[in-house]
């Protein structure tokens, strides 16, 4: 039995095919390299780290992360507990209250819903840095500077803008009929909401952990203003512990700690990477 020949479209669709997956490689090789020159570097001694360029090293070394873990005035792994607790706290107040926000705004009806609606979509426009000021005054004045409540009570206020927005999206796209199904049983407002919306918006809430979680674990500006003391210090100030300007750099177990500050992020998106895609996916069909 003779195979068929492919014919010439059939041929230019799967050269096609082969560029197009070979640009996707290339395109991921120049992404991913930062990462892996930088878990290379974490294995090599000081002298060669950028002696060095090749991504193999030619006699690897684990005393980068022995000396990055005890290295600092405090053990590294305090400084990630103290990243993990924040993240906690953000992620559970941006989860609860962007959620009954974006309910509101999705299935409820009170006055000036459309202006309050349109002001809340200004303020994604509004950059971080002309806040900080006025928000580091009022901290002050509540006691708050060097303690962990200007990092994590804002979160429970909704003041992200953008997952509100995102799951007004996901909520609009939900049948009506089933809340007022649940209006027939005897329900109130926030019955539908924790009965009905949130378990149907689980992929819109993930997003929001995940992006959340990820956002406030790199954040370096404001675990800088508002915290000092070094027993509070998170991993992003903890890797600046490394760094001296006016002294030698300690490079090797810097880069040693910051593939270690890698590990939750890529772990926490692999485990939910799934119901982040549908529910952005999902949340731009509106």
């Amino acid at each position: 039995m003779t195979t068929p020949t492919p014919t010439r479209p059939a041929r230019a669709a799967a050269r096609k095919r082969l560029v197009a997956h070979g640009l996707i490689i290339l395109a991921c090789v120049v992404l991913l390299y930062p990462l892996l020159w930088m878990l290379s570097a974490s294995f090599k001694t000081e002298d060669s780290i950028f002696a060095d360029p090749g991504l193999l090293p030619t006699s690897p070394d684990l005393g980068n992360y022995e000396r990055g873990w005890s290295g600092t005035d405090s053990p590294f792994g305090m400084y990630l507990l103290n990243s993990l607790l924040i993240c906690v706290g953000a992620v559970i107040g941006n989860v609860l209250a962007c959620s009954m926000a974006a309910y509101a705004f999705a299935r409820l009806e009170f006055p000036f819903k459309r202006t309050l609606f349109a002001i809340m979509l200004l303020t994604i426009m509004l950059p971080h840095q002309v806040t900080l000021i006025p928000q580091y005054v009022l901290f002050d004045s509540l006691g708050w500077i060097n303690t962990y409540l200007p990092l994590v009570v804002p979160k429970f206020l909704a003041v992200d803008a953008f997952f509100i927005f995102l799951m007004v999206q996901f909520i609009r796209g939900l049948p009506r009929e089933l809340d007022d199904a649940a209006y027939v049983d005897g329900c109130t407002p926030f019955s539908v909401f924790w009965r009905v919306v949130l378990p149907l918006a689980r992929p819109a809430l993930v997003t929001t952990a995940i992006f959340t979680f990820i956002w406030t674990w790199d954040d370096f500006l404001g675990q800088l203003v508002y915290i000092s003391d070094s027993n509070l210090f998170t991993a992003p100030l903890g890797l600046r512990l490394f760094l001296d300007s006016g002294g030698e750099s300690a490079w090797g177990p810097m880069f040693a700690m910051s593939v270690l500050c890698l590990i939750p992020t890529f772990g926490f998106f692999l485990a939910f990477q799934k119901l982040l895609i549908e529910g952005i996916s999902t949340s731009g069909l509106k």
